[in-house]
C-alpha cells in the first residue's frame, strides 16, 4: 500500500506518493503547469483510483481533467466538462470543490462552483450538469462575494443516505437538501455574521469549510468568518466550539476519516490580520467534538511564522494511524503520520499551496 497526497498550487498540480508508511515522499509535477489548481480529488470507489483536477488556466480558462494512472497521463476533454447553460447568463468562473458521492452511485461526482453552483456528474467526473434547483432557489440573488469570490467551496454527501447532500458558501451559508437536490433549505441558524446589520439571519453567514463527523454523520463542524461551529443534528442549528482556540478566524476544518469527534483546523489570527495565531505554526485538534483542543507543532517551524493555510488546503487520510496534511501560502507542505502529534516536511517552494488531497492506494 502507498499513500498519494495531490498538492493543488497557484502554478500546478504536484503529486507526492510514499511507500514506506509516510516517512519520505516522492514527489512529481508540475502537472498543468501555469494554471491555477483550486479544487483536486483521489476517487478510490473504482478498481483504479482516479484523480481529478479543476484548474483554471488564464488563457484557455476553467477545466476539469481526470487520470486513471495516477498522473501518468490525463484526460482533458476538448469542450468544458463544466459549463453554465446559456439561459443563466453566467460564465464558469472557478471549480472550488470536487467530490465524490458515497458508495451507492459509484459514478457521481459533485462539482461546486464560481459562481456560487452545484454540479453533478454520472460518468466519474468527465461531465457535468448543472443543478438547476441551487441555482435558482430564491436566495441566490441576495448571496454576496466574499474575500475569495462567490463560491460553493464545500459538498458533503451523506454517506448513508444518498437523497441527503449539504453545500456551503463564502457568501450565503449552509443550505441542506434531503431529497437528491431537488430542493434546498438553509441550515445557518446558531451562525453569527457579525458584518451584517442582522447578526443572526437565515442566511448569508461567509462560511469557510464544513466538515462531517466520522461517527456520527449528523454532527458537522464549521469554520466560519470569525466563528467556530459545530452541529449535532445535520445542521439544523449551530453552537460554537471556539473555546481553547487562540482565536475563532481561519480556514479549514478537517474531520478525522474513521475516528468520531477528532477535527482539526489551523487558526488565523483575525480577518483584517491574516497570520497565523501568535505568530506560529501550530495545528489545534479536538478529539472531543470540540469539548477542548490542543495545540500541535512537534516538527514544525519554529520561531515567528506568518504564512495561511487555506480552506482546502488541509486534509486527512484514512490510513491507521491517520495522516494529517496542510500546505501554506509560502508554498511548504507539512505532514503527520500519527495524527497530528509529529509533523515532518513534505515539500518547500513550491507555488502557493490551495489546496491537499490524501488516500491510501
Amino acid at each position: 500500500m502507498a499513500t498519494l497526497l495531490a498538492i493543488g498550487t497557484a502554478k500546478g498540480l504536484f503529486l507526492a506518493t510514499s511507500a514506506d508508511d509516510r516517512r519520505s515522499w516522492e514527489i512529481t509535477g508540475p502537472h498543468f503547469p501555469m494554471t491555477g489548481v483550486y479544487a483536486v480529488a483521489v476517487d478510490t470507489r473504482r478498481s483504479a483510483p482516479r484523480l481529478l483536477a479543476g484548474m483554471t488556466s488564464s488563457h484557455f480558462g476553467p477545466s476539469v481533467a481526470t487520470s486513471d494512472d495516477l498522473g501518468v497521463s490525463w484526460d482533458e476533454p476538448d469542450e468544458a466538462p463544466i459549463a453554465f447553460p446559456s439561459d443563466t447568463g453566467a460564465a464558469l468562473g472557478r471549480v472550488w470543490q470536487l467530490m465524490p458521492a458515497g458508495p451507492d452511485e459509484p459514478d457521481v461526482v459533485w462539482a461546486g462552483t464560481e459562481p456560487s453552483a452545484l454540479f453533478r456528474s454520472t460518468d466519474g467526473g468527465r461531465s457535468f450538469e448543472l443543478v438547476r434547483s441551487l441555482w435558482d432557489h430564491p436566495h441566490r440573488p441576495q448571496w454576496d462575494e466574499g474575500f475569495g469570490g462567490q463560491a460553493v467551496h464545500t459538498v458533503l454527501p451523506h454517506p448513508r443516505d444518498p437523497a441527503r447532500l449539504l453545500v456551503a458558501m463564502s457568501t450565503g451559508g449552509v443550505y441542506r437538501s434531503q431529497d437528491a437536490g431537488a430542493s434546498w433549505a438553509p441550515a445557518n441558524t446558531g451562525i453569527r455574521a457579525y458584518f451584517l446589520p442582522d447578526e443572526w439571519p437565515e442566511f448569508g453567514q461567509c462560511v469557510h469549510k464544513v466538515a462531517r463527523d466520522a461517527g456520527d454523520p449528523d454532527r458537522l463542524y464549521a469554520q466560519n468568518h470569525h466563528g467556530v461551529y459545530r452541529s449535532d443534528d445535520d445542521g439544523r442549528t449551530w453552537s460554537s466550539i471556539a473555546d481553547g482556540l487562540p482565536s475563532d478566524f481561519g480556514f479549514p476544518m478537517v474531520a478525522h476519516p474513521g475516528r468520531a469527534g477528532v477535527v482539526w483546523t489551523f487558526p488565523l489570527v483575525a480577518d483584517s490580520v491574516r497570520f497565523p495565531a501568535d505568530h506560529r505554526c501550530r495545528v489545534f485538534r479536538s478529539v472531543d467534538a470540540g469539548g477542548k483542543w490542543e495545540p500541535l507543532s512537534v516538527g514544525l517551524p519554529e520561531g515567528p511564522f506568518y504564512p495561511a493555510v487555506l480552506r482546502d488546503a488541509m486534509c486527512a487520510d484514512d490510513a491507521t494511524p491517520g495522516g494529517v496534511y496542510f500546505g501554506t501560502r509560502s508554498g511548504a507542505v507539512f505532514a503527520s503520520r500519527d495524527e497530528g502529534d509529529s509533523w515532518s516536511q513534505v515539500a518547500a517552494h513550491l507555488p502557493d499551496v490551495l489546496c491537499v488531497r490524501a488516500a491510501v492506494i
